[in-house]
């Protein structure tokens, strides 16, 4: 019975960073922005960053901005809205007339941001090596 109880829990780990099913075959590009690590995935005028690192107790408002850069730097697209939790955003993008489907960057970043008041943070990115 024991047995039982380990290999469903082991499944149900495996399954922590599976993408949703409509983002399912498209490659991740791994990016990470201060103390968050993201795989990015981007389809059309579309893209999930989720992240995939431990972190103690993260809070949205440090997620989300690190998870904006990551989709941004991923897709070279601007990111119009978001929406989800600390571990799967998903994002709607402009990526400019006549192109809804760039090509991804394949630049990694290290971001880092400092907090400039109440709840602005200002992001501050240099390329990796």
């Amino acid at each position: 019975m024991r047995w039982i109880g380990l290999i469903s829990g082991l499944l149900f780990l495996a399954g922590c960073d599976t993408p949703p099913p409509e983002y399912r075959g498209i490659a991740g590009q791994r990016i990470t922005v201060g103390e968050s690590t993201f795989d990015v995935r981007h389809d059309g005028n579309r893209a999930l960053a989720l992240r995939v690192n431990t972190e103690w107790a993260p809070r949205p408002e440090v997620v989300m901005p690190r998870a904006k850069v990551a989709i941004e730097k991923s897709t070279g697209c601007r990111v119009k809205r978001m929406d989800g939790d600390q571990v799967l955003i998903e994002a709607s993008l402009d990526c400019g007339a006549g192109s809804s489907s760039p090509e991804p960057r394949t630049l990694e970043y290290d971001c880092d941001y400092n907090k400039l008041y109440r709840d602005k943070v200002e992001l501050v990115c240099k390329p990796g090596i």
